[in-house]
């Protein structure tokens, strides 16, 4: 039996120094092939950059995956299940996996989703790394730029919780296995004293702090912890969880599938219809992509209540399945059956 492959889960406001981290990781793999999610907007960027060091076959381009359709907290099934699956069907699977979240990503969803059984039989969690910054907290602040943490969240238009920046990251502390505080060249020795101990009001029994700068921190120390997390959730659940009996930001009143069409409508029929199916069925949120006939781009649907936005993103990829792909979310029980008739209906009728 093939063993799982260990994922660390890097979490951490805009600015504490996650992509830094992931820098310093990725250029001391020392031999281990790292496969990086990376959900993280407006910060270093996201580019071949973020592979420098590595220059060898393990570290490689095909091997950063960005989710860039909001906080993946929120976009848990539509966009990350697929995304690790994809990953895991790959013949050369990598040896260790790193997802660096989004700044506003509640932990606790994402650590939920690995007991998906698909997920759960082939991929653990090795631990949930918080990077906090340590200059930010001594001025009483919880990011060097909360400013641009609220633009961030502006900016996220699929973000579907609120959370008040105190609360969001005492769940992102509550979360953590190890908990990387940043930035401590930065802060006079009493002072970073002052802040561990705050810190310490928020974590869990047992959780480590380990203190670094420019997000230097030893690979040995990061990897391999081995605390398969998925498995231990007691204790971590967010303050949303706490007020609602354990229920996720993800609500049990909500609902969602996805449904698959081949290509067949063209882009203003299957933009009528999908805006009819919205109004008769009453689904608060569509989004996916589709295969338009004659297009060589995929068109991307954004649709919240009736308003229906639609572009063309990217080329298809050579071998990429020409099919248009929909995620339906709406208040349970939603009418999937008829949904799914009214939308296939349409397909059906173009071919």
């Amino acid at each position: 039996m093939t063993s799982k492959i260990p994922t660390t889960v890097i979490t951490g406001f805009l600015g504490a120094g996650k992509t830094t981290l992931v820098r310093h990781l990725l250029a001391h793999a020392k031999g281990k092939r790292i496969a990086l999610i990376i959900n993280e907007f407006g910060d270093i960027g996201v580019d071949k950059d973020v592979l420098a060091g590595c220059g060898d076959e393990t570290c490689r381009e095909e091997d950063m995956i960005e989710l860039a359709n909001g906080c993946i907290c929120c976009t848990v099934a539509d966009d990350f299940i697929p995304t690790m699956k994809q990953l895991l069907a790959r013949p050369d699977r990598p040896d260790h996996i790193v997802i660096e979240t989004s700044g506003l990503a509640l932990p606790q969803p994402l650590i939920r989703a690995f007991n998906w059984p698909e997920i759960k039989a082939e991929v653990t969690i090795d631990g949930v790394v918080t990077v906090a910054d340590a200059a930010a907290l001594a001025e009483g602040r919880f990011a060097s730029n909360e400013e641009a943490v609220d633009a961030q969240r502006r900016l996220d238009e699929m973000l579907d919780h609120e959370t008040p920046l105190g609360e969001l990251f005492e769940d992102q502390m509550v979360a953590a296995d190890m908990i990387v505080l940043n930035k401590t060249d930065l802060v006079d020795p009493a002072a970073l004293d002052a802040v561990e101990a705050e810190l310490k009001k928020h974590m869990r029994k047992g959780t480590q702090i380990v203190r670094a700068a420019n997000g230097h921190v030893d690979t040995m120390a990061l990897l391999g912890l081995g605390m398969s997390t998925e498995d231990n959730l007691e204790g971590r659940e967010s303050h949303h969880e706490l007020e609602h009996d354990g229920e996720g930001h993800e609500h049990d009143d909500f609902d969602s599938f996805s449904i698959t069409l081949p290509s067949g409508p063209g882009r203003d029929q299957l933009l009528a219809a999908i805006t009819d199916t919205i109004a008769t069925h009453d689904v608060l949120r569509l989004k996916g992509f589709a295969a338009i006939p004659g297009a060589r781009a995929r068109l991307a649907i954004q649709a919240v209540g009736p308003r229906v936005n639609a572009y063309f993103d990217r080329d298809w990829a050579e071998g990429e399945d020409k099919v248009t792909r929909l995620v339906v979310i709406g208040e349970s029980p939603l009418a999937r059956e008829a949904i799914e008739a009214s939308l296939q209906k349409i397909a059906e009728a173009a071919a």
